[in-house]
């Protein structure tokens, strides 16, 4: 049975990544021969009637499909190992294909219907996969994520509506006229919305982190280039209508807080998962961004790269984690590069990836980003947020590694660590490639003319000056011995406000779901099951139940003897009556 589940998942692989590569190089054409192709398909059609499903092919569709299937390929034969003591693995393969499928909906999908579909889709599925290991702290993650979610379907779905103004919900015809109408904005800031919950920003940010409560390898695919960067890849399709001032600067703000929020945050974490996860959340601020600025390209352009690095850095975590037996607590770990020294090496390119070292992925999106923002007219406060959380990053990754690859290892004398796994080295060596070559690889291909970024000497070095200091602050944060008192835990309360991602979750667990529910609790009790039901339902129950008593009552017994006496001294009486008068 085994064999059968691990040949079924190896054929999941070999298909999804030719595919995979079939769809890079037919979007290389498309780019190079600047080729969009708009398919109809009529489903139904009844007399006047027709149910048409679209498909927009560019060079931006194809290559995002063929990121998704590529990371989409290696986490599933990751799986083969990684989750190869789970029974119910077969269910795991096909709830992973659903959600892929669910993306590729989302991405190649002109119309805002057929989005719906796919974004319903990842909700949907991501909900069935955060509750995968089903304990209370998966479903109580699972609702959160859920919930948080809802709020994007309902924004769409008024979106949907609202589109019925113009006749037609294929959306990419209408973006012209749309930016030109300020009626219209509306819909911009409709999608906005959607975007913001399902990539996280703030308030929406902390489901992101509770979602990791799904195995790892469904966390390396969603973190990476499918469910979070739904909302940004959105975002990029409806950027035109970000021309509006007030949405842009908006949406910059927003972003701009969330990088710096999570960066923060990431820095007093000790969970293995959540810092990488509160670092996704870290550049989907960054993409988001830079989005708001006008630059639509840059955003796809960080989103593909970062997508390979981060997939890489959960994979390797994902590694790790299994060899420490599930345990996630980095203070439990340290000195990992001597039992796992190639897992450690892998891990510390991704980490180096995206931090911004020179000639690796990172550097290529993320210094060009910087550069942008330098050239730009941006104020004082997103030019502080941009670089400060630049630093942050760069302290969080620096601190991971301090706290898990240096040192003594903390856990247990007697310990299983090895870098024996090859089905799961594999996809972690094959992705180290990528984060290696793919930033460059894919500068080449989109920004076919050159264009000069001319900055000071100073504005130029300040992109690794700040890399520089923010290591710096990492090692020295982290470091007991060299400060005597490990300085992230000497002040509770900051550490507990920004540990815990600015009281967010509470807010959104207490304040945004438990109140409401709590009140909808209340209501039902009141009116549903109470005042309506004694005067409706219940009511009308107890009355019929009454007449049908009395009814039983005369069924019960033998009406016609009853008649027939009642008769006869009927007859009895009138004869007397008569005999009276007489």
């Amino acid at each position: 049975m085994v064999n059968y589940l691990i040949s079924y998942c190896k054929i999941s692989f070999y298909i999804l990544i030719f595919i995979s590569f079939s769809l890079f190089f037919i979007g290389l054409k498309f780019l190079l021969k600047d080729l969009v192709y708009f398919i109809e398909w009529d489903i139904l059609s009844v007399s006047s009637l027709t149910i048409v499903m679209t498909f927009l092919f560019d060079w931006m569709s194809l290559m995002f499909m063929s990121f998704v299937l590529l990371i989409s390929s290696l986490v599933i034969f990751y799986s083969n190992q990684y989750m190869e003591e789970d029974y119910n693995i077969n269910r795991f393969i096909l709830l992973v294909l659903m959600f892929v499928f669910s993306m590729m909906m989302l991405i190649i999908s002109p119309n805002l219907i057929s989005i719906l579909l796919g974004w319903d889709g990842l909700g949907l599925v991501s909900y069935c996969l955060v509750i995968y290991f089903q304990n209370v702290k998966s479903y109580n993650a699972g609702m959160l994520t859920a919930l948080s979610n809802r709020i994007g379907d309902v924004a769409i779905l008024l979106a949907i509506a609202w589109m019925l103004n113009y006749g037609s919900w294929n959306y990419i015809f209408y973006l012209e006229v749309m930016s030109n109408n300020q009626e219209m904005m509306i819909i911009g800031g409709l999608v906005m919305l959607a975007a913001m919950t399902k990539s996280a920003q703030i308030p929406f940010s902390s489901w992101l982190p509770a979602a990791m409560a799904a195995p790892t390898p469904v966390s390396a695919l969603v973190h990476s280039s499918t469910l979070v960067t739904a909302g940004v890849y959105l975002l990029i399709r409806f950027n035109i209508l970000l021309t509006n001032w007030w949405m842009g600067q908006f949406l910059l703000l927003i972003s701009g807080l969330t990088m710096f929020m999570a960066g923060l945050g990431a820095n007093f974490e000790f969970d293995l998962k959540k810092i990488i996860a509160l670092s996704t959340l870290s550049q989907l601020g960054l993409m988001m961004s830079i989005l708001s600025m006008g630059f639509g390209n840059l955003a796809f352009f960080h989103l593909l790269t970062h997508a390979l690095f981060k997939a890489l850095l959960f994979m390797c975590a994902g590694s790790i984690i299994h060899n420490m037996k599930n345990s996630q607590d980095i203070r439990s770990m340290g000195g990992l590069s001597m039992s796992m020294p190639l897992t450690c090496s892998c891990f510390n390119v991704a980490n180096l990836a995206l931090c911004g070292m020179p000639f690796l992925a990172g550097v290529y999106s993320k210094d060009l980003i910087l550069e942008i923002v330098l050239l730009s007219n941006v104020n004082l406060i997103s030019f502080f947020l941009f670089f400060f959380s630049t630093g942050l990053t760069v302290s969080y990754s620096f601190r991971l590694v301090f706290y898990s690859m240096t040192g003594e290892f903390n856990c247990s004398g007697l310990h299983p660590l090895n870098d024996k796994s090859l089905i799961m080295i594999f996809s972690i060596f094959f992705l180290t490639i990528m984060a290696v070559i793919g930033g460059s690889m894919l500068m080449w291909i989109m920004f076919l003319d050159v264009k000069m970024i001319c900055l000071p000497v100073m504005m130029k070095l300040l992109t690794l000056m700040v890399c520089l200091v923010g290591g710096s602050f990492g090692y020295f944060l982290s470091n007991v011995n060299l400060f005597f008192i490990n300085k992230a835990l000497s002040n509770y309360n900051f550490t507990l406000f920004t540990g815990g991602m600015w009281f967010m979750p509470i807010l959104s667990t207490v304040g945004v779901i438990n109140f409401p529910l709590g009140l909808g609790l209340k209501s039902i009790k009141s009116f549903d099951q109470g005042w309506s039901e004694y005067f409706g339902g219940q009511m009308i129950y107890k009355q019929l139940k009454n007449y049908s008593l009395y009814l039983q009552v005369f069924q019960m017994n033998n009406l016609k003897i009853y008649l027939l006496i009642y008769l006869m001294w009927f007859i009895i009486l009138l004869m007397m009556l008569v005999f009276s008068i007489k």
